[in-house]
C-alpha cells in the first residue's frame, strides 16, 4: 500500500501540507499560533464553551458537509482530505459583513465579544444547512456555545433574522462549493497517512483493512475518532498519546434492517440521529443533550462504547435493547453482548490490537415499553449524573419481562438484575415499583463526586424507576419540551 509521509488539507482558501506536525497538536494552535487566525478564541479548552468553533467540511458520497468542531479538542493530524473554514472566511457583498454577523450586530447579539466568532460559525454552519430554523434547532444548533454576557434571546432573534439579509446562493460556501468538491476529491489518493516528528507519529489509515493491519501491528497505539474525551487528555492532563491513529473517516455507515440497526463505530451522533427519530424515537431526547452540537459531529457511537465510561450515554439504552458490537481483529471479527464488553472500571473485553468495528441495535418489538431518561446538573450539554433505561414486556399487566441499565451508578454501565428479578412476574403497577426499590442497593454501590453524592445517584435511579412507570402507564408526562421564544 502506498502511503504518504504529509496530511493536506484547505484552510479557508489555501492548501495546507503538513509533513512535520504533532499527533497532539490541536487545530486550535495550529489556527492561532502557526497561522495567526485569531478569530477563533480559546475558551474553555474542552469542547464545552464553543468560542473555538470553526466549520469543517468532508466528503459524505457525492456531498459536501460542513460541521461545526471544537478547534481545541480537534487534533491536526485528522484533518486530512478536509476543508477547514474559520470565521475570517465569512465575507458579504463589497466589503460588507457576511449576514450572520450583520444579523448579530442589528439584533444586538454581542457585548464583551469573546464568544461571538464561535456563535458566528455555529449559526454559519446552521444557516448553510437550514436557511429558516425555528426557534427549537436554532437552541439545539447553540447548545455548544456558551455566552456570559449577552444572553441567548437576541442572539436567538438573530438567528431567525439571518436570511433576510441575503440570498444563501450568494455565500463564499456556496458559491464554492463545487471547485472545493472537486478540490477535495483531487486530495484522494488511496494512501496511508504516516507522519513522524520529535513529537511523536500518527497514522491516518487508508481505509478499514488497512485501519486491522495497523493496529494488529501496533496493539499500543491510540485510537482516536471524535476526540472529545482524548482531547481533554491533551489539554487538561498533559498526556502523551503517541503513537496515534486517526480513523474519524472511517466506519460511518449505518445500515438499517427490518428489526436491526447497524451502525459503524464510526458513526457520529449527528450522523446517527435522523435514523434514532425513525427507528427510535424513545432516544431523540437523550441524543439531543449529548453535549453540544459541536461534540455531536464529533463523538461517535463506538468511540462511546470503546472508551469504557461509566457515564457514556449511550451504552446504557444500547444495553437495555440488547445491543452486539462486533470487535474486528486482522481479517477476525468476534461478536460480543454490549453489557458484556464492560468488565471494571477501564477494563474492556478487547484483545490487543482489537477494535471496535460495528454496532448492531435490536429495535424494540411493538409490545415492548422502552425509554431512557438522563439527569444532569443543567439540562443541555452537561455530563451525566445517572442514566437510566428500561425495556419492559407486560403482558395482560404482568411483567413478563425487564432489562433495565443504568449509567452513572457504578465503574462500568450495568444492569439492575435484582431490579428486574423484582418486577418479572409481578402486576405492572405501581405497587410492585415501589417494592422493587429495595433491590436498588443489591445491584449498585453509587460513589460520590462532584457530579452527585451516591444518596443523591441512589435516590435519582430509584426515581427514574416510577418515571418510567408513570409515563408508560399514561398517567404522567416529564418530558421537557422546547418552546418558541418571543
Amino acid at each position: 500500500m502506498a502511503t504518504r509521509n504529509l496530511i493536506r488539507f484547505y484552510l479557508n482558501e489555501r492548501l495546507i501540507e503538513l509533513d512535520d506536525v504533532a499527533p497532539d497538536r490541536t487545530l486550535l494552535d495550529f489556527l492561532r499560533l502557526d497561522q495567526v487566525l485569531r478569530g477563533t478564541k480559546e475558551g474553555c479548552a474542552e469542547g464545552d464553551c464553543g468560542a473555538c468553533t470553526v466549520l469543517v467540511g468532508r466528503l459524505a458520497g457525492e456531498r459536501l458537509v460542513y460541521e461545526g468542531v471544537n478547534a481545541c479538542i480537534r487534533f491536526v493530524g485528522s484533518l486530512d482530505g478536509s476543508h477547514v473554514v474559520t470565521v475570517e472566511h465569512l465575507k458579504g457583498r463589497d466589503g460588507a459583513l457576511h449576514p450572520v454577523q450583520q444579523a448579530l450586530v442589528d439584533y444586538h447579539g454581542s457585548q464583551c465579544g469573546f464568544c461571538t466568532p464561535g456563535f458566528v460559525m455555529s449559526l454559519y454552519g446552521l444557516w448553510l444547512a437550514n436557511p429558516n430554523p425555528s426557534v427549537p434547532e436554532i437552541e439545539m444548533a447553540l447548545q455548544g456555545n456558551l455566552c456570559r454576557c449577552t444572553g441567548y434571546a437576541p442572539i436567538i432573534r438573530a438567528a431567525g433574522a439571518i436570511s433576510n439579509y441575503g440570498a444563501a446562493a450568494e455565500d463564499a460556501l456556496n458559491e464554492e462549493r463545487e471547485t472545493i468538491i472537486a478540490r477535495l476529491e483531487a486530495l484522494k489518493d488511496g494512501a496511508r497517512v504516516d507522519v513522524t516528528s520529535e513529537a511523536g507519529r500518527f497514522i491516518v489509515p487508508a481505509d478499514v483493512d488497512d485501519l486491522a493491519a495497523v493496529v494488529n501491528e501496533m496493539p499500543e497505539a491510540r485510537i482516536v475518532a471524535g476526540a472529545t474525551d482524548v482531547g481533554l487528555w491533551v489539554t487538561k492532563f498533559m498526556r502523551e498519546i503517541s503513537p496515534v491513529v486517526f480513523i474519524g473517516h472511517l466506519m460511518r455507515d449505518v445500515d438499517v434492517g427490518a428489526d436491526e440497526i447497524t451502525f459503524g463505530a464510526g458513526v457520529s451522533y449527528t450522523e446517527a440521529f435522523e435514523v434514532i427519530c425513525e427507528k427510535l424515537p424513545q432516544l431523540r431526547e437523550l441524543f439531543e443533550r449529548i453535549g453540544g452540537a459541536q461534540v455531536r459531529n464529533m463523538g461517535t457511537i463506538g468511540g462511546n462504547i470503546a472508551n469504557g465510561s461509566p457515564i457514556g450515554d449511550t451504552p446504557p439504552p444500547l444495553i437495555a435493547l440488547g445491543a452486539e458490537i462486533v470487535l474486528r481483529k486482522g481479517n477476525a471479527r468476534r461478536v460480543v453482548a454490549l453489557e458484556d464488553f464492560f468488565i471494571d472500571y477501564g477494563k474492556q473485553d478487547r484483545l490487543p490490537g482489537e477494535f471496535v468495528e460495528s454496532v448492531r441495535v435490536p429495535l424494540p418489538k411493538s409490545d415492548e415499553l422502552f425509554a431512557a431518561y438522563k439527569v444532569t446538573k443543567r439540562r443541555d450539554e452537561d455530563i451525566t449524573a445517572v442514566l437510566g433505561a428500561f425495556r419492559l414486556t407486560v403482558l395482560d399487566d404482568v411483567v413478563e419481562k425487564a432489562v433495565i441499565a443504568y449509567g452513572g451508578m457504578a465503574g462500568t454501565p450495568k444492569r439492575a438484575k435484582a431490579v428486574e428479578q423484582a418486577l418479572v412476574g409481578k402486576a405492572w403497577s405501581l405497587e410492585t415499583v415501589e417494592a422493587a426499590l429495595a433491590a436498588f442497593e443489591m445491584d449498585y454501590q453509587p460513589l460520590t463526586d462532584w457530579r452527585a453524592s451516591a444518596d443523591y445517584r441512589m435516590l435519582a435511579a430509584k426515581n427514574l424507576l416510577k418515571r418510567f412507570y408513570f409515563e408508560m402507564s399514561g398517567q404522567t408526562d416529564t418530558r421537557i419540551i422546547r418552546h418558541e421564544v418571543a
